[in-house]
């Protein structure tokens, strides 16, 4: 596989596939490679973002504005499997890496295009980030407190686009395998958003009104959110369905009148009455401490968790007990922790192998094209790699 990425959604979706197993060669600028090695230094001087999304993969350095740099990377393509590319709009075409041209010169290749908002219709030209993507598919609008939206702490427009550009490949594959034909994929950050904003959507259009801000709390059930203990520590729960309505107010708020309550009767009724019932857990809930309602909570039944921060994730027990950390290497020889991919595979161990440093395999690479000393010590002098 060869990957002309940077940033986020396109190295998201290779380090996937990296993880399987796959040979992912990532192609760089000559010098500063992908930007996002840049993004910050907090990794033993590596940047957060570079670090978690390019282990496992080999990283050569092209200038592809050269033509001995593009003969570099169709040498590359000639025995490739998947191309995946996430350049600025246009940027792919104007180097010759189209669509047509690559399925055309290369009918086995499946070429995965990763853009902001569609390589067709009218904003096909406009950049896209992951911010920009959350307010365009009306996720900020949901996302904070009445009186201020906020951003989603994590950059889900991009996840989102790489998982399906991931998921799309290996059909891609897997089509190839059973039919011979191999199609091309397109994921654009803006639709893979808007498949994630489907509830609110269908909320919005045939209630009339969007679903409210409210922090912690969800926007469509009741109760369901943060509330704070007698020590000051949040905890949070959810009230699924009518029975555990009914066990939370028996066992847990000694009010079992409350079940058959007009105003808490029904989930509906408890979103319309959203405050009421709020007042009536918070006033239980700061009787005791956190650890102490927890404890009620799961032994009734009731699904509960404490608010954690970063750090307090970072040492959870089910990570630790599960083992779910493993050692990789950064470039300069320091280990760092990551976590082994989510989709465990039986007898299939993850490839968690090292971040590569720019240009790391550039020479081997050339190499295994037949290219010899001098022709590499030529390229170099000349910056085509």
């Amino acid at each position: 596989m060869v990957s002309l990425e940077q940033a986020v959604a396109a190295p998201f979706a290779t380090r996937q596939l990296a993880d399987l197993g796959a040979r992912v060669i990532k192609v760089e600028r000559p010098g500063e490679g992908d930007f996002a090695r840049r993004y910050d230094t907090t990794v033993h001087g590596h940047s957060s973002y570079f670090v978690w999304l390019n282990r496992s993969k080999e990283s050569l350095t092209l200038d592809l504005k050269d033509p001995r740099g593009r003969e570099v990377l169709h040498q590359l393509l000639g025995g490739a499997d998947v191309f995946v590319q996430n350049l600025a709009p246009g940027a792919a075409d104007r180097l010759g890496l189209d669509v047509e041209a690559l399925t055309g010169r290369y009918p086995r290749l499946i070429p995965c295009t990763i853009s902001g908002y569609g390589t067709s219709g009218p904003w096909a030209d406009r950049k896209a980030y992951d911010l920009l993507v959350q307010c365009q598919t009306g996720l900020v609008s949901l996302t904070g407190t009445a009186e201020e939206t906020a951003r989603a702490g994590i950059s889900v427009a991009d996840i989102a686009a790489g998982m399906y550009a991931y998921s799309g490949i290996l059909t891609a594959l897997f089509t190839r395998a059973t039919t011979g034909t191999a199609h091309p994929v397109e994921v654009s950050l803006f639709e893979a958003l808007a498949e994630w904003m489907g509830q609110p959507a269908y909320y919005t259009e045939h209630g009339g009104t969007q679903p409210p801000r409210l922090g912690a709390q969800h926007a469509t059930i009741a109760p369901y959110g943060t509330f704070t203990a007698a020590d000051g520590q949040d905890v949070l729960f959810s009230i699924q369905n009518e029975r555990e309505w009914a066990v939370l107010c028996a066992d847990f708020l000694g009010r079992p009148e409350l079940t058959d309550d007009p105003r808490f009767a029904t989930g509906s009724a408890r979103v319309a009455h959203r405050d009421e019932v709020n007042a009536v857990v918070a006033e239980r809930v700061a009787r005791s401490d956190a650890t102490e309602i927890l404890k009620d909570l799961e032994g009734i039944g009731i699904a509960c968790a404490g608010v954690n921060d970063v750090a307090a994730f970072l040492d959870h027990p089910v990570l630790a007990a599960r083992d779910r950390w493993q050692d990789v290497a950064v470039p300069g020889g320091a280990m760092v922790r990551a976590l082994l991919p989510p989709a465990d595979l039986a007898g299939l161990p993850a490839r968690m192998g090292p971040v590569p440093a720019v240009g790391e395999h550039t020479e081997a690479i050339l190499g295994e094209l037949g290219r010899d000393a001098t022709d590499i010590a030529a390229l170099r002098a000349d910056a085509v790699i």
